[in-house]
């Protein structure tokens, strides 16, 4: 079998119409997306939307009340298990014990022989920095350190589909980057990346696609470059001078917070291309910059989730 082994209909994970319920309170709501075989795949939402809920359901921690759930090729076993890897938002390691031994041991859990183990861990602990602490205690280390241990652990297996819950928060520039390089490298190598996370920077840069739950409910769905385009409205963002006002085809403008660009929302009728042109041949219009108005994903995420009353958790 492939690396993969996609299910008849090929997804690595196919989410059908799954409710689950707590009591009175609908956690999750008829909610249906599937993750393609080798992609990076986001899911966002408020706090409370459900996505910790999603993500236990798919590792057959929490049981859907309805709707049916398949990863890597059908309902989920142990052996399906051992070819994924998770790393949850609220992480935990052996603390008293040496970092080498502690990843060779999980590694041996999920079927990893011993000596394959350690010396997997020992390169991976240099490729992240940090092998110089291979004989360090968990406990001994700062938190970033630990949390890049947590990684290692996560996809030391080799694992075919790995999920990870809010990976980069509290890292700083440099700890991010060297997760965000080890999480490329293992999907050219054909792994498939689930990631949950608020932090939108991180999709719009990662992921190829992306399902966006509120309220148990699935509200957005598609690929990152689609979900951007539909929100998009009839207006261009240009860096330059001029008078904006009297360009013909502009309704109105907008000057951005630090004055250095303007939003030109276009007339109906009028294009992007139309409005280039007349910037092309007029003499008194200088510019340096000029593309799109796309929405980011936090300004679409505002939009659709925003209104709506939220509370933590």
């Amino acid at each position: 079998s492939s690396l993969m082994n996609p299910s008849a209909n090929g997804c690595a994970i196919c989410v059908q119409n799954v409710t689950k319920l707590y009591g009175d309170f609908t956690a999750v709501s008829d909610l249906s997306f599937e993750v393609q075989p080798g992609e990076i795949f986001a899911m966002l939402g408020p706090n409370g939307a459900g996505k910790t809920t999603t993500l236990r359901m798919i590792l057959d921690i929490l049981k859907p009340d309805l709707g049916s759930i398949e990863v890597l090729g059908g309902p989920i076993t142990d052996a399906t298990k051992d070819r994924i890897g998770y790393l949850p938002e609220e992480r935990g390691l052996y603390r008293d014990v040496p970092v080498i031994d502690v990843l060779t041991y999980l590694a041996q859990l999920k079927g990893v022989p011993r000596a394959e183990a350690q010396r997997r861990a020992a390169a991976m602990l240099e490729q992240v920095g940090l092998g110089a602490n291979i004989k360090s205690k968990v406990s001994e280390l700062s938190k970033g350190m630990q949390q890049k241990v947590q990684t290692v652990a996560t996809v030391l297996h080799r694992p075919a589909l790995v999920i990870i819950d809010e990976p980069f928060s509290g890292l700083d520039p440099v700890n991010t980057q060297m997760i965000k390089d080890l999480l490329y490298e293992m999907n050219r190598d054909g792994t498939t990346i689930v990631m949950s996370t608020h932090q939108m920077n991180f999709i719009e840069e990662m992921a190829n696609r992306l399902v966006m739950i509120d309220h148990g409910r699935r509200v957005l769905y598609g690929s990152v470059h689609e979900v951007r385009d539909r929100f998009a409205e009839n207006a261009v963002v240009v860096e330059g001078s001029g008078d904006w006002a009297a360009l013909p085809g502009v309704r109105s403008f907008e000057l951005s917070e630090t004055g250095r660009e303007v939003t030109l929302h276009l007339a109906d009728g009028a294009t992007p291309a139309s409005i280039m042109q007349v910037l092309a041949t007029n003499s008194t219009y200088q510019v340096r910059r000029f593309e799109l108005a796309v929405p980011s994903l936090t300004e679409i995420f505002i939009q659709v989730a925003g209104g709506n009353n939220h509370s933590g958790g």
